[in-house]
């Protein structure tokens, strides 16, 4: 089991040390990712504020959540959409030009698991912009927020961030799964990204009935708000259960999902 891990810690290593050393070649795309990810931040702040008023917050509350609290989710949010632009978007997104153009096969071929292969082989430094202005908003709001963030809290919270991040990437590989059948599934994961940006706002601030869809159809509470409330101290035991049974379930899921999409898939040599 140990030899195994290592083999795939080594190769990990090579695919991301590869696809950074070419991506980096561009360095004035690293400066214009930054100011990209400045301005769509910028954006989100300001619309986030219309819900307050002017001032800090104006003294208003979003689903009672105060305006240092809410900035905590943006914050969230802002470091998983890097995380996808980082990892996700170059990774699962090729999937469908895989199975598109007959390539897959090469990959089923090589001496290595295909959902790694597929899920890990390269990353764009393009989200690193936004995954370090996510940590930036985190670390100045939760402060802010009146929080004392404790050694136990930070591990809890980097654990729930983790769950999160990995539903994100169950439900974005369990739809890119699909395109064995359907070949074109661009414009659904462009859906699957628009529904998401529900993340961006404390999932008390939506009613109940949006609520309940946020938490059990479409699990976007388990992003941002779980692990913002354990970065602010008051996540409760049943939520810390639900958030990591969810991630559990996304993994095995997206796993049982492709192994039985490759029954079905047809190579473009047969």
């Amino acid at each position: 089991m140990m030899p195994e891990l290592i083999r795939y810690a080594r190769s990990l290593r090579r695919f991301w040390g590869t696809a950074l050393a070419g991506q980096l070649e561009y360095q004035l795309n690293v400066l214009l990712e930054l100011l990209a990810a400045l301005a769509t931040l910028a954006g989100s702040v300001l619309i986030l504020s219309l819900f307050f008023g002017p001032g800090e917050g104006g003294g208003r509350q979003l689903g009672g959540w105060s305006w240092q609290e809410a900035l905590v989710v943006q914050g969230i949010y802002t470091l998983l959409d890097g995380v996808a632009s980082t990892w996700l978007r170059p990774n699962l997104g090729a999937i469908v030009t895989h199975v598109r153009e007959g390539t897959l096969d090469f990959v089923l071929l090589k001496p290595i698991d295909s959902q790694f292969w597929l899920s890990l082989r390269t990353l764009s430094p393009a989200g690193l912009s936004e995954i370090a202005l996510g940590l930036g908003l985190i670390a100045w709001a939760v402060p802010r927020a009146g929080a004392a963030p404790t050694v136990g809290s930070l591990a809890l919270a980097l654990l729930l961030l983790l769950a999160g991040v990995l539903v994100l990437y169950a439900l974005w590989f369990l739809l890119a799964t699909t395109s064995i059948w359907f070949v074109k599934t661009w414009n659904a994961t462009e859906v699957l990204r628009a529904a998401l940006t529900a993340g961006r706002f404390p999932l008390s601030a939506y009613p109940p009935g949006l609520r309940l869809l946020f938490t059990l159809v479409l699990p976007v509470a388990f992003l941002t708000t779980v692990p913002a409330e354990a970065m602010l101290g008051r996540v409760t035991l049943p939520w810390i259960g639900l958030a990591l049974a969810a991630a559990a379930l996304g993994l095995g899921l997206s796993r049982a999902f492709w192994r039985y999409a490759l029954r079905h898939y047809t190579s473009a040599s047969s």
